[in-house]
């Protein structure tokens, strides 16, 4: 498939399984129609749209950079579930989110990474702070490090606390040429010795027709924001400042070469 052919599944969600109430969008596992298990993402939780947004892109540029990402999904959420769910919280969650949500597929038996109990070689662990700079990703810490461990290889999860600066878009134009500070608190920070090596390698992969393939995904009803007269421009802005990120990334690569200086 061509980077111009992107396209992410659809299916509809048949039954609510068990809240995952450890995150804080309360996500939760739930059946759909094509028999698998999914975590589903729910658009009227906390974050709402913009969480969603962000997971399709820092998901899809993981998958694309070589990282084992969780198929993503868009789950369409009936009405009807809404009516009977004995949870009221659950349920005002359930009804404000009738329609189209996301879906992350179910990596059954999956268990939380531990940086003390597995090694991450060097490699993989500066890919992973290169690609959690640029997404500005706040969620990649020991206390929560947001990866599994599957059949004995490395998963990446949730990239909804990414791109944190669209829920305002205030100065967005600079801020995607501004370094990641909390990169300090990354879990894989101390053995990303390769940061050079990986810049070279993923600046090449992510293309700015890459990442307008990633972009293109975002479905037209989400990008409606205030911010920006309209959708095209919406989706026009997520597109330049990756892009711009990209081009300029050896900004938040020296910060987080000087971060783990003080913390080696």
């Amino acid at each position: 498939m061509s980077n111009s052919q992107l396209a992410l599944r659809s299916v509809n969600v048949t039954r609510y399984v068990t809240p995952l109430r450890e995150g804080g969008s309360m996500p939760a596992i739930a059946e759909a129609d094509d028999g698998f298990l999914y975590v589903l993402k729910f658009r009227g939780a906390g974050q709402g749209l913009k969480a969603l947004i962000a997971e399709i892109i820092g998901g899809e540029i993981a998958r694309k950079l070589g990282f084992k990402v969780p198929e993503i999904v868009f789950a369409t959420l009936d009405e009807a579930f809404g009516r009977t769910e004995p949870d009221e919280e659950i349920q005002d969650l359930l009804r404000a989110s009738e329609g189209l949500n996301l879906a992350l597929h179910y990596l059954s038996g999956a268990i939380t990474f531990d940086a003390v109990v597995t090694t991450v070689d060097a490699r993989t662990a500066s890919q992973i702070v290169w690609l959690d700079c640029l997404l500005m990703n706040m969620d990649r810490t020991a206390r929560n490090t947001n990866m599994l461990i599957w059949h004995k290889e490395l998963w990446l999860i949730d990239h909804g606390a990414s791109l944190y600066f669209h829920h305002s878009w205030q100065n967005w134009e600079e801020q995607a040429l501004r370094p990641f500070v909390l990169i300090k608190d990354h879990v894989m920070l101390s053995r990303a010795e390769e940061l050079e090596a990986v810049d070279r390698e993923f600046r090449t992969l992510l293309s700015p027709e890459l990442i307008r393939s990633i972009v293109a995904l975002i479905p037209e009803e989400w990008l409606k924001d205030d911010a920006f007269e309209t959708t095209q421009a919406h989706r026009k802005a997520y597109e330049q400042f990756l892009i711009t990120r990209t081009a300029h990334s050896e900004i938040f690569v020296k910060e987080a070469q000087n971060a783990r200086k003080v913390l080696i």
